[in-house]
């Protein structure tokens, strides 16, 4: 058992000295420290399909304005070995997010509730997939809301893989960890990036109760495109269903969605979601650019431009968003405390379209 600012971490058996541990190739199979299966990255080698429109964008040099801080520095060092020494999960890494640099340099990292595998297939994410058949770390709540208090965090984000196999879908360990941060840091605004839990209003309540500010399930692609972007288990109308029920039972928790463009969707479609979040009373949206994490998942179907991603953004609060946070780097969670200074989060498309 090691520890982290004083938070007991459990850790497996560290390989013999001299040796290093079995290297899983992206797609392949291996066998969990928790003695389950998972795929790594989430998706099955060769298994990527054709872009949604046929000249994909995925192949060559990227747009100079998708260059992303670069993960180096003392603080992403630092942040980084405490995570190779205690072997953590961070959405950051899981994810692949293009922002690790900038947010690990800064001391900050989005908290991923409920282990590093999901047991859904996005084609989209590059998330370790497979059953964890009932796995969960029962200390995991008290830990999350020791490490905001050490941290002194104002906000903080906590997100989760699908936990399909439990019969809540982990709802109620969302919302243990949610009143343990509220109970020893009350100031503290809490947003939940939450799974769609099956469409289960029951389960979604469960969290919505729990004292969170910010309600998040992200639709992730237009409606024509859901399948193949998102697991055949998600879907458009019960992400929207979801987000609804959950301003319905709680209007005074904002709700939040994020959308990933690139992946082949048209400037209608756009608007179309756009329209259908507003139906349910989504109050923030956020907007970036899909990037393709390995080569077994969907290709990139065309780039954006920043100037495109301020279009996206007026078209969004003309709307009625409370905010629309919009930029090729943006994601669900990027900056998120910054939403409602209705700035675009501080970001200046415009210089990077130069």
């Amino acid at each position: 058992m090691g520890e982290f600012k004083g938070i007991p971490i459990e850790t497996t058996e560290a390989p013999p000295a001299g040796s290093a541990p079995p290297r899983v190739a992206s797609g392949d199979k291996y066998t969990t420290a928790q003695g389950f299966t998972a795929i790594k990255d989430g998706v099955k080698a060769g298994a990527a399909t054709p872009a949604a429109h046929p000249a994909a964008a995925g192949s060559g040099q990227k747009p100079r304005w998708l260059r992303a801080r670069m993960a180096a520095g003392a603080g992403f060092s630092a942040v980084r070995d405490i995570v190779k020494q205690h072997r953590l999960s961070t959405v950051c890494e899981e994810a692949k997010c293009p922002n690790i640099g900038e947010c690990w340099n800064a001391g900050t990292a989005t908290i991923m509730l409920m282990g590093s595998v999901c047991t859904r297939a996005c084609r989209f994410c590059a998330v370790d997939t497979g059953n964890p058949r009932g796995w969960l770390d029962a200390q995991e709540p008290a830990n999350v809301a020791r490490s905001v208090a050490l941290m002194k965090l104002h906000y903080v984000v906590l997100t989760s893989v699908n936990r399909d196999d439990l019969a809540d879908g982990g709802a109620a360990h969302y919302a243990a960890a949610i009143r343990a941060i509220k109970a020893s840091n009350p100031a503290t605004a809490v947003e939940a990036l939450t799974p769609d839990f099956q469409g289960s209003m029951t389960d979604v309540q469960t969290v919505l109760a729990s004292g969170l500010d910010v309600f998040a399930q992200n639709v992730e692609t237009v409606r024509r495109l859901t399948h193949p972007v998102r697991d055949p288990r998600a879907g458009y109308e019960q992400t929207l269903a979801v987000l609804a029920h959950a301003k319905t039972y709680r209007p005074d928790v904002l709700t939040k969605t994020s959308l990933m463009l690139g992946l082949g969707e048209t400037d209608a479609e756009i608007r179309e979601t756009m329209r259908d979040l507003r139906s349910a009373s989504v109050d923030i949206l956020t907007l970036g650019q899909y990037l393709r994490p390995t080569a077994n998942h969907l290709p990139i179907g065309r780039y954006v431009t920043p100037a495109q991603f301020d279009e996206y953004r007026a078209w969004a609060l003309a709307l009625g968003f409370i905010e629309c946070v919009s930029g090729p780097l943006v994601r669900s969670s990027y900056r998120a405390e910054q939403a409602l200074a209705r700035n675009n989060a501080g970001l200046d498309n415009r210089r990077l379209g130069q």
